[in-house]
């Protein structure tokens, strides 16, 4: 059983609020130098993979519309893909194919499209339909995630991702994003997808949402979330925190997946991620974001840093922090 914890008495637990995140971390820590970086998706999964971050392998990148064209060929033998603008934002004008059935390609709640469909997509990536600022975008065309499948049961008709708030290197909190029926397959909180708020020391679910709403049970399949503990925990938490010296953003959102042949993937980074990730918690961020603020000396690799962390939540008997990846410098520094 979650010991549920409502909304309104987060502000008794160091909730940050909408205001104070944007003046006090994020116009603080966060370089605009460095937006670039993490609000195109291509220029992302490009910078970090310097920094040894997987993310879903790159099959083509549409940016004019006489490459259109070229999709058709390209996508001939592939039974799954996902189609992305590289400025999106929100989940917007992501379309994930998960099958072929004759000249149809298969959604993941089941709909079929037609390959004019799908091009007709593009083009309106193109002309920056999905993109931030409606600027003209490109379509970044990737292998499809196929989620593992221990983590995919818990989700309907969607891949779950694990969103980790990350603050100058250290991850300091996190949460699962499960999609519904409400959410049509997306894990977007927003839309209705169920929110499972991480102990950052071991992945094991804490407390679970939807609509900011307490719930015990997936709504679609029925499965106990209490039962929920992340495989491979302390990879994906250095995965995450690998992620500020690729950006040098001091305040970020990583999501993540787990693949089933591939492992822990990068989705994307957020420069201004979202605060419900409190309400799945039962917790609010303001004492975990001062604990960082307030240390003396910082820890200069990413594995000490995730150590540093998983103490701080409570964690045993866990290996001392080795020094696998050389101390560097972060792209921007934070002021």
């Amino acid at each position: 059983m979650f010991d549920w914890i409502r909304p309104r008495d987060l502000n008794q637990l160091g909730m940050l609020s909408m205001n104070k995140r944007n003046i006090d971390y994020i116009a603080r820590y966060n370089d605009r130098r460095a937006y670039p970086l993490v609000d195109n998706k291509l220029k992302t999964k490009l910078v970090v993979e310097e920094y040894e971050v997987a993310s879903p392998k790159l099959l083509q990148v549409v940016s004019e519309q006489h490459q259109i064209g070229r999709f058709r060929e390209r996508v001939a033998n592939l039974d799954g893909f996902a189609i992305k603008p590289a400025k999106g934002s929100g989940g917007k004008g992501i379309l994930v194919i998960t099958g072929r059935e004759g000249d149809s390609f298969i959604k993941p709640s089941g709909s079929k499209v037609s390959l004019e469909e799908i091009e007709r997509h593009l083009s309106n990536i193109l002309a920056g339909l999905y993109s931030l600022g409606g600027s003209p975008d490109v379509a970044v065309i990737e292998d499809l995630v196929r989620c593992d499948p221990r983590l995919a049961r818990y989700s309907h008709e969607g891949v779950p991702d694990i969103r980790i708030v990350v603050f100058k290197g250290y991850p300091v909190m996190a949460m699962l994003r499960l999609a519904t029926h409400a959410s049509d397959g997306k894990a977007n909180l927003h839309q209705g997808a169920v929110g499972v708020g991480l102990n950052l020391a071991n992945g094991q679910a804490l407390n679970a949402v939807q609509f900011d709403r307490p719930l015990e049970q997936h709504p679609d399949n029925g499965l106990n979330l209490a039962d929920i503990r992340i495989d491979n925990w302390h990879y994906l938490l250095n995965m995450a925190s690998r992620c500020y010296e690729a950006t040098g953003l001091g305040y970020m959102g990583v999501d993540l997946v787990v693949d089933e042949q591939y492992g822990p993937l990068l989705l994307e980074l957020n420069a201004r991620p979202g605060l419900a990730i409190q309400i799945a918690n039962g917790q609010g961020l303001l004492p975990r974001l001062k604990a960082v603020e307030a240390l003396k000396r910082a820890h200069l690799t990413p594995e000490e840093r995730v150590h540093w962390a998983m103490v701080q939540a409570g964690a045993e008997n866990i290996p001392a922090p080795q020094r696998t990846t050389p101390v560097l410098e972060p792209a921007f520094q934070a002021c």
